[in-house]
């Protein structure tokens, strides 16, 4: 073992989007400061094109580069490429899978999530989480006739637009697509566009994303470790050819209020002599049984069995909490996440944490609540390491503004989305009102009002309510006497509150 290396004021493991953050923030803090960021991927996620839309809203583009590249801007910050294998956090080290061990002064652990597989070491069920994970599923596709997708979050509903050459069967648990993001509405706003055939001329991407080859070759040069590898981030899709064998677009069938019950292979699917059902072309014919062979079959929990290639479970993720468990006394959130305070701080001294791996628990903002997002990691990843930094020099330190309203702004089918507060009425009760407006095709806006308050939108399409609708979030004014004006197409609701 080598000797303990002091270098380390400031640690930070992972190089997802909430430790390179972390880092870039103490860095710019502590100058004349090591900063050391341990990861077990070559390369890391940086966020770049950083554009505030509003006070709470922001977009930017999720980069994959080189940790060269980091270190670079910063010549403050060293990158140790490796994974963690121990903490000990009674004696302030960290030790990792090369045989080093690093001292530190304050620690933050970024090591985000993994997915829930539904099924762990089948080879025909794929997860999607990081750069990695999802060539291989292109990799997959293009041998593909058929995939199932298991899940209901945002890869699912990208994965679900975005497959072409390929028949699709979705399988959620839920009666309308999008539960985590949407209602019943909104759902069925959105389910119009993924049934309908795709135009070929697919809108340019707004955002440029990181590029799938020059992470390749980074990737391929540095032995593969098994390592859960950062989230993806916007557009993640959008370097990747997701198309399987045959011509047609888009073919799509989803499987509503179901899960997955059994997962059969070739062989053993042959000795049960069960019957799989043909992919359903036309709602309204009869179901056939299948003549075809697959790979693999999947029985779900509402009596249909479908073959396919493989399936891709887009099931959530769960905290990356397991390489810092062992020797330390966490306090764990009920989601598995390590239990943060209003300063980022774990139940350990000198020890915070940031992003998916985190559980926030302090009492929270009426119109925020904590999602594992992209935006979330930035913000968490930023406030830590102005905490960490507060704690150092002894000054007090503020809540960031940006834990006052939730707020996230992404893409689904083409569509912008942008997600305002209490958006599903979460926590509300049944004492709320909702508030809609709909023009198919083109945007769906929802507002959600609790005694006559904003407390949350959902708005999806080009609306340009985000910036105004924010300010009346948050300034939580009585618009009673505003009733369904609010929405009224034909009043610019901006110029009443100017």
């Amino acid at each position: 073992m080598e000797a303990a290396r002091p270098a380390g004021t400031f640690v930070v493991v992972g190089g997802g989007i909430a430790g390179v953050t972390c880092a870039e923030q103490l860095a710019i803090n502590f100058p004349a400061e090591d900063i050391l960021l341990v990861t077990a991927s070559p390369v890391i996620k940086a966020v770049t094109n950083f554009k505030q839309v509003s006070k709470v809203l922001e977009e930017f583009d999720v980069e994959e580069q080189p940790s060269t590249m980091l270190e670079n801007r910063f010549p403050n910050i060293k990158v140790i490429e490796s994974g963690v294998k121990q903490l000990k956090s009674d004696k302030h080290c960290i030790f990792t899978e090369d045989g080093r061990e690093y001292v530190y002064k304050k620690l933050c652990l970024c090591a985000g999530a993994k997915p829930k597989l539904i099924c762990e070491g089948n080879p025909y069920v794929l997860g999607i989480r990081d750069t990695d994970s999802a060539q291989e599923f292109q990799k997959q596709l293009t041998k593909a006739r058929r995939i199932m997708i298991v899940g209901n979050g945002g890869i699912a509903l990208e994965l679900a637009y975005e497959v072409e050459g390929c028949e699709v069967i979705w399988a959620i648990k839920d009666k309308a697509i999008g539960n985590t993001f949407f209602d019943a509405g909104a759902a069925e706003f959105l389910t119009s566009r993924l049934l309908s055939e795709k135009s070929e001329a697919k809108l340019a991407h707004k955002r440029t994303i990181y590029t799938v080859e020059e992470a390749k070759k980074e990737t391929s040069t540095k032995s593969k470790a098994d390592y859960v590898g950062s989230a993806l981030g916007p557009d993640w899709h959008g370097g990747l050819a997701l198309k399987g064998t045959e011509e047609f677009s888009h073919s799509i069938h989803i499987e509503t209020k179901c899960e997955v019950k059994k997962i059969y292979l070739q062989e053993e699917f042959k000795i049960m002599k069960k019957k799989s059902l043909a992919f359903p072309k036309d709602h309204h014919k009869s179901v056939t049984v299948d003549k075809e062979m697959w790979p693999v079959y999947v029985e779900l929990t509402n009596g249909s069995i479908y073959g396919c290639d493989f399936l891709v479970s887009a099931t959530g993720v769960t905290p990356n909490v397991q390489p810092f468990l062992h020797g330390n006394d966490f306090d764990l959130g009920e989601d598995g996440g390590l239990r943060v305070d209003e300063q980022m701080r774990t139940s350990l001294p000198d020890i915070y944490a940031a992003g998916d791996i985190c559980t926030a628990c302090w009492p929270p903002s009426p119109v925020w609540q904590q999602m594992r997002l992209w935006t979330q990691a930035r913000q968490m990843g930023c406030y830590a390491a102005k905490c960490m930094a507060a704690a150092t020099m002894g000054h007090p330190i503020d809540m960031d503004f940006s834990f006052e309203l939730f707020a996230h702004v992404t893409k689904f089918f083409n569509y912008k989305v942008v997600l305002l507060g209490k958006y599903n009425a979460q926590g509300l009760g049944v004492d709320h009102e909702l508030m809609l407006r709909c023009t198919r095709g083109q945007e769906y806006i929802k507002v959600v009002m609790h005694n006559g308050r904003m407390m949350g939108a959902v708005l999806i399409g080009e609306t340009d309510l985000e910036e105004t609708f924010e300010n009346l979030i948050l300034n939580q004014m009585d618009l009673s006497s505003y009733g369904e004006d609010l929405l009224n197409p034909d009043i610019d609701i901006e110029d009443y509150f100017d």
